[in-house]
């Protein structure tokens, strides 16, 4: 992510510097987690919701959590960035949380460490935006695995990133990440929802997919603009058979689908979705 500078430990450092060891965990293991954040005019959206998805995770994981780690220091630490790379309106953040150096047992230093980096909007690679939506597919590759790690934006994101790689292959704007009972987990970096009859549906996370922060503001907020919404394990013959889809994550909010294998989609509820993002949080 090019941006000038980065954070690493509460401290400043020029893109470009070497912060990290051979031995580092996260590279070695995938021994940690991430965030993307979008900050909007110095306000980070969602960012209760980031910040208790990090520290329960590393809780999960057993690192050490310092008293200073708390998510009012890391909020200054990721401003103090844009302000340093002089991002002014619109920002994307990424956080990478990994345990201190070590091999595979010797495990004597649990403390965290992290590493910040920023981005300004325009420069995101760009996205199709022709208002009808995206065109996906199942990755059929590999599965994922539904245990407690699994709603965990971990380091080790192999299965993702081989969906993302199938999906440029194919032509595919996304790919279907399926779980291990050949159930729908999510997609390559977006949580799943479909429509039918006027009822949104999501799988819970029980079916492997990452605990996005886009679907919990969802989950919460469309009741209250009298849509309906329900968590379901969710099939491929599922979406086949859906009314409608669409795509949910922090960065690129909610993204329409045209076309999933051979069914094609007329966005319609989905948009008013879209709109209550933008409206909240763009």
């Amino acid at each position: 992510m090019p941006g000038g500078y980065f954070v690493h430990n509460g401290q400043l450092f020029r893109e470009g510097k070497a912060v990290i060891s051979p031995d580092n965990r996260s590279f070695r293991y995938g021994d940690g987690l991430f965030e993307t954040m979008r900050i909007v005019k110095g306000d980070i959206k969602l960012k209760q919701f980031h910040f208790e998805r990090l520290l329960n995770g590393m809780k999960l994981l057993q690192f050490d959590i310092p008293e200073f780690f708390t998510p009012a220091n890391l909020e200054s630490d990721i401003l103090a960035l844009c302000e340093k790379n002089r991002i002014e309106t619109g920002a994307i953040i990424r956080m990478v949380i990994f345990r201190s150096d070590g091999g595979l047992y010797d495990l004597d230093d649990m403390r965290p460490n992290y590493i910040i980096q920023s981005m300004a909007f325009h420069q995101l690679p760009p996205v199709k935006d022709d208002g009808k939506g995206i065109v996906i597919d199942v990755y059929p590759d590999t599965s994922k695995a539904c245990n407690v790690f699994s709603s965990l934006k971990s380091n080790n994101f192999l299965p993702y990133i081989m969906g993302v790689i199938f999906a440029k292959q194919k032509k595919l704007d996304d790919c279907i990440i399926l779980n291990q009972y050949g159930r729908i987990a999510d997609a390559t970096a977006a949580n799943v929802f479909c429509i039918k009859e006027k009822i949104i549906y999501t799988p819970p996370l029980s079916e492997g997919g990452v605990s996005g922060v886009t679907r919990r503001f969802l989950l919460n907020e469309l009741p209250i603009v009298g849509l309906k919404v329900e968590e379901s394990p969710l099939s491929v013959e599922n979406l086949e058979a859906a009314d409608e889809i669409f795509l949910t994550n922090a960065i690129r909010g909610v993204r329409l689908v045209e076309q999933f294998k051979n069914k094609k989609y007329t966005p319609q509820i989905s948009k008013v979705v879209q709109r209550l993002w933008k409206e909240k949080l763009a």
